[in-house]
Order: structure tokens, then sequence, then C-alpha cells
């Protein structure tokens, strides 16, 4: 065991002083030490069951023989966060989560890892941390939210998001947004629809990271504890098995999760975070993957905010082993890569069922034969950009029009909030990319802004910066390089004319050639006075299209 250096022999005595400092008997000391990385906090909504979560992956590890010692991470809630100087913290704490992971484990020698995260950071900063570490590692998260039901209907994060955008057009009264206000979020867990957080739990099934239900059991079902139990007791067996976080995120685990992300309709995040986590694994994973899976990925859900069902229809339905049965019906995947339970993915998934047609589209009928997130180039995004094509409007899915640009999202939200952007429009917020924003911010409050007015239809919006997976319409983000980096989007001038066509992967600045050239010839980028962690942050990130990782 990797404890023995800390606690085996005369010259260990100091430390086996310290360990009975903690309570610890003799025999907990002679078991392997399994930390408990804890994302529990109090400000998180998705978190703050998270303490029951840990208590019940302790007994697991009990119970299979080792000795559970919890040390925490931090989260930040991403909606909380939004709209304010927040959210240039909220990506940027990815790398801090796996930084402080690490030196944690190292500096205590533990045997193994569970990880307890849940909303948005959290999963793929300690994913990160799993493959530096390299030590038995499992996770569970914290599950997601209920559904909240308003006036006979249900919503989500994204239902209130929008209704304000709804109450400053005059389209709902001050009342109705208040009764939206205490009844869209009713449970704790990460918010219901399949955003970020939900995106990456599920996504952690398909890399074979988590069991079965990790990213679809409800926050407040019981059977979310008998699942960290499970993964309690799972973790001594990759203990004894020596089955580690590289032996099950290979090269064909990212593709099979990059598939099901494709057939999920995740959040453009995971597209950030993917690249990242394989990156730590020593696997390059570029833009131009995600199109070539997702030409023969069928999209076969439409989640929140995409469409009408929520992650317990999900559960209901099969969860995400049963988005993989159907997916492998099509040869989609890789069914012999391993996963934490100690066997192959398509073991796992064998015994899968479909039971809502209607939530998980057959493979045959899919909502689309391609996948739900589109990797755009061109003029105006020579390194790519990302859009959640599965939650565009047919009618958006090619649209040209004038540019409206804005140096920041506060100064687009204040024009869409006067009423100064008008169908056809495209809006171009930059300076909020990794390094320009800095820690590329989402832009959740415009998007819901334009869809609670009714421009979702007619108005398109392009950033440097990122979009909540709560976000819907023709929304693009991460255009690379950003504005900060010298990319084109710094040069766009208002009133030129921007084309989208999603469907052949393409976004354009339609300027001439020679007027590009001239432009890019003349452009210093601008740059923001900083301090603390925001500048340590932006002189070291690295782009959009490479994942935001840290160079």
């Amino acid at each position: 065991m990797k404890s023995d250096s800390l606690k085996q022999g005369p010259q260990n005595a100091p430390h086996r002083a310290l360990y009975h400092a903690l309570g610890l008997t003799e025999e907990e000391i002679q078991k392997p030490l399994v930390g408990i990385v804890s994302s529990y906090n109090e400000i998180v909504p998705g978190h703050m069951n998270l303490d029951k979560i840990v208590d019940a992956v302790k007994l697991g590890v009990a119970m299979g023989g080792g000795t559970p010692i919890v040390f925490p991470a931090i989260a930040v809630c991403d909606g909380i966060a939004m709209g304010h100087q927040g959210m240039k913290y909220s990506l940027a704490t990815r790398d801090l989560i796996a930084d402080s992971t690490e030196a944690m484990a190292l500096a205590h020698g533990f045997d193994a890892l569970v990880m307890v995260p849940n909303c948005d950071k959290n999963v793929p900063g300690l994913l990160m941390a799993a493959a530096r570490l390299n030590l038995p590692t499992i996770f569970v998260s914290g599950g997601p939210m209920l559904a909240g039901r308003v006036g006979g209907g249900r919503a989500s994060f994204s239902t209130i998001s929008e209704a304000v955008g709804q109450y400053n057009a005059g389209k709902m009264t001050a009342e109705t947004l208040r009764e939206y206000e205490c009844k869209t979020c009713p449970t704790c867990g990460s918010c219901s629809g399949m955003y970020t957080a939900n995106s990456m739990n599920c996504l952690t099934e398909a890399l074979g990271m988590g069991l079965r239900g990790n990213g679809t059991i409800p926050a407040v079902y019981s059977s979310r504890i008998e699942l960290a139990k499970h993964a309690g007791m799972a973790v001594m067996k990759l203990v004894e098995n020596d089955i580690k976080p590289r032996d099950i995120m290979t090269e064909a685990a990212f593709q099979n999760a990059l598939t099901v992300d494709m057939a999920l309709g995740c959040s453009t995040n995971s597209m950030l975070h993917l690249p990242a986590i394989a990156h730590e694994c020593g696997i390059e994973i570029n833009l131009g993957i995600a199109n070539a899976i997702s030409e023969k990925t069928p999209n076969l859900c439409h989640l929140a905010p995409a469409g009408p069902t929520y992650m317990e229809d999900l559960e209901e339905a099969g969860g995400v082993y049963a988005v993989m049965r159907e997916l492998s019906k099509k040869g989609l995947l890789d069914l012999a890569c391993l996963t934490v339970t100690g066997k192959t993915m398509g073991e796992n998934i064998s015994g899968s069922v479909n039971q809502n047609p209607s939530v998980i589209r057959p493979a045959e009928d899919p909502y689309s034969p391609t996948g739900g997130i589109a990797v755009l180039r061109g003029s105006l995004a020579p390194e790519g950009s990302v859009v959640k094509r599965s939650a565009v409007a047919p009618e958006m899915l090619v649209h040209e029009g004038p540019a409206r640009v804005f140096e920041c999202e506060e100064d687009a939200q204040a024009a869409i909030n006067a009423g100064a952007i008008h169908p056809g429009d495209v809006v171009v917020i930059r300076y909020e990319g990794p390094k320009g924003g800095p820690g590329m911010r989402e832009m959740l409050n415009p998007t819901s802004a334009i869809m609670g007015m009714g421009l979702g239809g007619s108005v398109a919006l392009i950033t440097d910066g990122r979009f909540s997976g709560a976000t819907r319409g023709a929304c693009i983000g991460h255009v690379s390089p950003e504005a900060a980096s010298g990319g084109p989007i710094g040069v766009v001038r208002e009133g030129d004319i921007i084309r989208i066509d999603i469907p052949a992967n393409k976004l354009e600045l339609l300027v001439s050639g020679e007027e590009l050239a001239a432009r890019m010839r003349d452009f210093v980028p601008k740059t923001k006075p900083l301090s603390g962690y925001l500048k340590r942050y932006a002189a070291l990130v690295s782009s959009g299209a490479q994942g935001a990782v840290l160079n």
C-alpha cells in the first residue's frame, strides 16, 4: 500500500502518533487509507446534501475494509456567480480544485480516493486530479434536483432565467415572476436540466469512473445514499485489483464519453472539460474529433433547456446506461473499456432497457441523425467555436445578420434590456474569453433575456466567453482565438455581416480577405488591470479550443 511508507517501521512512529491524535485505532491505521474528497458547503444547492453522501461513502469504505478520511474541495455555484464578477472565478476554480486535491492526496499518502462532487467545475476538476494522481478512484455525485412545478407545468433554472426576460418585456407580472422564483428550484441537487453539472456527472458514467445512476438518481432519493455506500465498497475492490484512473480513462473511453455527450445533448462546457481531463491523462482531444463523432452519432435526448424532460425522467427511462445501450445497437461505443465496477462497459450495460422512448429516443428514430453539439470554424473562429445544436431553433441553424458589438457582458445585457437589439441582429460579446475575461464567463443572463423577450428565433449571440448548460438558442461560444489573444472576433465592427451555418459547421465574418488582413495588422488587443488569482490565471491559461488548460 502507498500509505505503508508513512506508517510502517520504527522511523514512522511520529506519523503514527499523529494518526492516533486523530483518534484512529491501530486496526484502522493498518488498513488502506481512503481519502474522501468532500465538496460539501452551505452555499451551493447541489452541495448542501453532500455531508449525507460522504457519511454513506464512509460506511461503504469501512464495510469494504478501508479507513475513510475526509478532506474538502471548494465549490462555486455558477447560478449565484452568474452575471457579475463572481463568474470570472467559476472556470478558474477547476484548476484550484485539481491542484489542491493533488496536494492533499500526495501530502498525506492516501491509498485510494472517493470523489464526492456535484456542481459544474468540481466534477472536471476532480477528474483532472484523479488522472494526475492515478490512485484507485471512484466518483459519486450529489445528484440532480427535482424539476419545479409552476402553474401546472414543470420548470428548471433556465425557466426562471428566461422569466426575467419575459418580465422585462412586459410579458409576465411581478407576481408570476415571484411564483417562479419560489418554485423553480424545489430541492437540493444540481439544477434539473442537462446543464453542465448533470452533463459532467453523466459523462463520468460514460467514462467508466462512476457507478450506474451517478448522473441521474435525484439528490433526494434514498437510492442516492445506497449508491454512495456501493461506491465506498467499490473503491476497495479497485484497491484490491490495483485498477487506476488511467486504466479506465483511455482514448477509447474519451471517445465513448464524446459519443454519449452528443446523444444526450450535453452542455457546451463539456467541450472545455473533456479535453482538459484527457490532457491530464496524456491524451489530446481536439475540437475536430467532436465534429467527426457528432456526424455519426444520433441525438437521442432533449432534456431541458432543449426540451420538456428533466433528469428525473432520464433516470426513470433507464439513465445513461440505457442511452449507451441504444448507441451500442449502432456499434458507436467501444464496449471493451474497463470501468470502476471492474467489468467492461459492455458488461455494465448488457441488461439495460430503454423504459421510455419519448425520453430516450430509439437509435433508429432519433431527434437528429447528428449529435447535440457542433464545432464551427471560419474566418471569425479559425481555431473553432462551439454551439449546442440540439437547443437551436430550426430557423436559426442558418442565419446572416449585422453585428452588434459589445466589449463585455454587462454592456450587452444593458442593450438587450433597453430594447436595442432587433430581429436579425448578431450580438457579439468579446473580451470574455479565458484570458480576456479573465475566466471565460458564462452568458446565461444575456441569452435568457433574448429568449424571454421573444427574440430566440431571430437573434444570435457569439462570444469568446462561454454559456451555461441552461442556455438555449443560436448561442455560439468559445470563439478561438479570443479577442485578448488577437483573434478576429476582436476586429469585428458594428454592422459587419456575420454568417452562421451550423449544418455546414461554419462561422464567417463577411468582409473581404484584404479588409480582414488590414484590420488584423492594426489590431492591438485591449488589456485589463488584474490582481490576485485572476492575474496569475490569465497569464497561464490557454485557448478555449484547448480546453482552457493552464500552461
